[in-house]
């Protein structure tokens, strides 16, 4: 607990200075306005509402990954909140002029500071994440494949915050390509004391901050003792569930007795949530139709100019329900594509497991021309998907559709990839704002784009249309 409070006191500290700093600003710009100078004490009673509405937002919790787009929310609605309710007491209680206007300057500056103030300061914490000069030191218990798999998370993904040092296991599995920490604790005595001798031993000695526990082959009743000598030397515990792969965000935790019981609330494909994402989805399709009309007319003369015609590249791709439809892209390459083979061959017998080649046959050259190089620079090319969304056959948003030669063969050997074929398929997705587009992992897509799925909301919408339009900007298509 004493830990958690440090890591949490700077940002409250950072955040009440950035505070503090926005109303100044509002009040000497409201002094040079009609409205006149903002009373000091309602100044302060904004900034201590503010503060308690960030904290009931959960804004000061301790958490692993950095939410910039989920603070921004929290923000805009704490500081809207305390101008509401200072507005409301002060034309209750005190009879003056010019509180509204006074009260909007002060939610105006204190939204600005703290959003900007937030963005600068998670700026700098991912940067020290990445770089390895902050992050706390992991044990993992249970060297299975659950945990090789948080550990090897965690190594490519060092912005969590967690450095995984070493395992802690009395008889680790063989895993194949596994992660590359040592495992303590294997070899010795079979019993709870003997493992939780080296527990002691390696928080001393590798300064463990933080302990997972995953599965492993050890009895229930030396994972618990693991669990208790970990709070008694004050080390935060995190569990990974069993069925951890059906535990969505809306969870529900009570208890029969002493037995929690955690009740899952997954979104519902075929329920009315998603009916009504897919209705806005075509209604936001004719309107970006319309609006990027100019932009629409460019790549098609563009694509008249340099390659004739047809201007449209069509490929059977796989949608919801395993369903086959025409994907639309703007052609970007000369001949005809089905004299070509399969540009991401040796990719797909890689994530198949077979050698590199496998069925599919790889182009003999990259027939892309200069044009289409800039349309898929910037995901040009990925603009007549628009029109497959008006047709209902995608989604704006949702698991990235896959060609059907490869889909066909990815259901039968990558974990829960048919489960992505419950939705219709986007334009972008969560797995793509992840990094997790061209030749990349399947099966961390299919763990994002499931994810996606089973946590939808329209936040989560929001959040990956602007996550794309960033990516778009900053990292464009190669």
């Amino acid at each position: 607990m004493r830990r958690k409070s440090q890591l949490i006191a700077p940002r409250v500290v950072f955040d009440a200075i950035v505070v503090t700093l926005g109303l100044v600003a509002a009040d000497l710009s409201s002094a040079s306005a009609e409205s006149g100078m903002i009373p000091l004490g309602w100044l302060v009673g904004y900034g201590v509402v503010t503060m308690v509405g960030l904290g009931l937002g959960e804004l000061y919790r301790h958490r692993f990954t950095l939410r910039f787009l989920d603070d921004v929310r929290v923000i805009l609605g704490a500081t809207a909140v305390a101008a509401i309710g200072i507005t409301f007491l002060r034309v209750l209680f005190v009879d003056q002029q010019g509180v509204a206007p006074q009260e909007a300057r002060m939610w105006l500056f204190a939204s600005v500071y703290l959003i900007a103030g937030r963005a600068g300061y998670e700026w700098i914490e991912a940067r020290l994440r990445r770089s390895g000069r902050r992050g706390e030191s992991t044990l993992i218990v249970g060297a299975g494949q659950v945990g090789h798999l948080v550990a090897k998370r965690l190594l490519e993904r060092p912005e969590f915050g967690l450095r995984p040092v070493a395992f802690l296991d009395k008889r680790p599995l063989e895993v194949e390509h596994g992660a590359t920490i040592p495992v303590i604790g294997s070899g010795g005595p079979d019993d709870p004391d003997g493992l939780l001798d080296h527990l002691d031993e390696v928080v001393r000695a590798r300064g463990i901050k933080h302990v997972i526990v995953t599965f492993s082959l050890s009895p229930h009743e030396q994972q618990l003792a693991i669990v208790e000598r970990c709070q008694a030397l004050g080390v935060t515990v995190s569990l990974v569930p069993r069925l951890f792969e059906g535990v969505p965000d809306q969870t529900r935790l009570e208890r029969i007795g002493g037995i929690p019981l955690i009740s899952v609330e997954p979104r519902d494909p075929g329920g009315w949530q998603f009916a009504v994402k897919y209705a806005f989805d075509r209604i936001a399709a004719l309107l970006a139709i319309v609006l990027l009309s100019p932009v629409f007319l460019f790549c098609l003369a563009g694509i008249a100019l340099t390659m004739g015609r047809p201007i449209f590249y069509r490929q059977p791709r796989v949608g919801i329900d395993g369903e086959v439809f025409e994907m639309l892209k703007f052609r970007t390459m000369r001949g005809h594509a089905e004299e070509r083979g399969e540009a991401d061959a040796e990719w797909a017998a890689a994530e198949l497991g077979r050698a590199a080649g496998g069925s599919f046959r790889a182009p003999a050259q990259d027939p892309i021309t200069p044009f289409g190089a800039v349309l898929r620079r910037y995901s040009l090319d990925e603009l007549p998907q628009l029109i497959n969304v008006l047709r209902g056959d995608m989604s704006l948003i949702g698991p990235r559709p896959e060609r059907v030669a490869f889909a066909r063969q990815f259901e039968g050997a990558i974990h829960r990839y048919a489960d992505r074929h419950r939705v219709r398929s986007g334009i972008t997705g969560w797995a793509q704002v992840q990094g997790l587009r061209g030749e990349t992992s399947l099966t961390d897509r299919a763990e994002w784009d499931n994810y996606y799925i089973e946590n939808w909301s329209l936040w989560l919408d929001v959040k990956i249309v602007l996550l794309t339009a960033t990516a778009v900007f900053r990292d464009p298509a190669k």
